[in-house]
């Protein structure tokens, strides 16, 4: 007989076999559902999966948990994966492996007040494992973790390392604060020190202020972009 996935103590799992993990998640934290109950959705193909958290903290300071989210998936793929692959986290949450498109990181709250203590918070991403029969040069921009050299992974593995992963860091931040992040997401940064467009902005990727929020320079200007821009706002 087949069993779910292992989860860290506290931690607690809803296979939606097949619906969207995130807006069922975001749906049972409006509910009141448990904190640290992952709601996934693992084939062949892709690995989805979300988190319902409840950070007793300010939305700017909370905000955290979505960069801290990328960081236990890029731990958990480097511990599982072929060691010389490369996984770079986009500030805006996309994720790539060897440079490629291969899922991205999303989170979501109930409250936009960045000096409020949210309600609920749901972090949550998506991995693809294969994306079928693609000619070459088709989508040069993507790849998928099997393309990669992950054909012994599945993603089952990948979800239980993930969550143990994200278990470590929210208690480093609970008791070390945000310096060890900041390093860990600063090292793992694509695009830092090049120009690019975040949330519809243009200009060069200077860095990180001190809440992982990002620096951008255009026109002569250094503007914020704070990790709460990141939050999709729910009711």
């Amino acid at each position: 007989m087949s069993t779910g996935p292992s989860f860290p103590p506290l931690m607690q799992g809803i296979n939606t076999a097949g619906a969207d993990p995130f807006e069922a998640a975001c749906s049972e934290a409006a509910q009141g559902c448990d904190a640290g109950t992952i709601l996934y959705d693992a084939s062949p193909e892709r690995l989805r999966a979300a988190i319902v958290l409840a950070p007793e903290v300010a939305l700017s300071d909370a905000a955290a948990m979505v960069p801290l989210t990328g960081v236990a998936l890029q731990n958990a793929l480097g511990a599982l994966g072929p060691s010389e692959m490369p996984v770079h986290l986009c500030w805006d949450g996309p994720i790539r492996v060897n440079g490629g498109l291969c899922g991205a990181v999303r989170g979501a709250t109930d409250t936009q007040d960045a000096d409020a203590e949210p309600g609920w918070l749901v972090t949550g991403f998506e991995l693809v494992f294969a994306r079928g029969n693609l000619a070459g040069g088709e989508t040069p921009d993507e790849t998928d973790l099997m393309s990669e050299g992950c054909g012994d992974l599945t993603p089952v593995d990948l979800l239980e390392s993930w969550s143990r992963h994200l278990l470590n860091w929210i208690s480093r931040w609970e008791d070390e604060g945000m310096g060890p992040l900041h390093t860990e997401w600063a090292g793992l940064a694509y695009g830092m020190g090049k120009d690019g467009t975040f949330l519809g902005k243009n200009g060069h990727f200077l860095g990180l202020d001190e809440k992982l929020g990002l620096l951008l320079r255009a026109d002569g200007q250094t503007m914020l972009l704070p990790v709460t821009d990141l939050l999709e706002i729910r009711s």
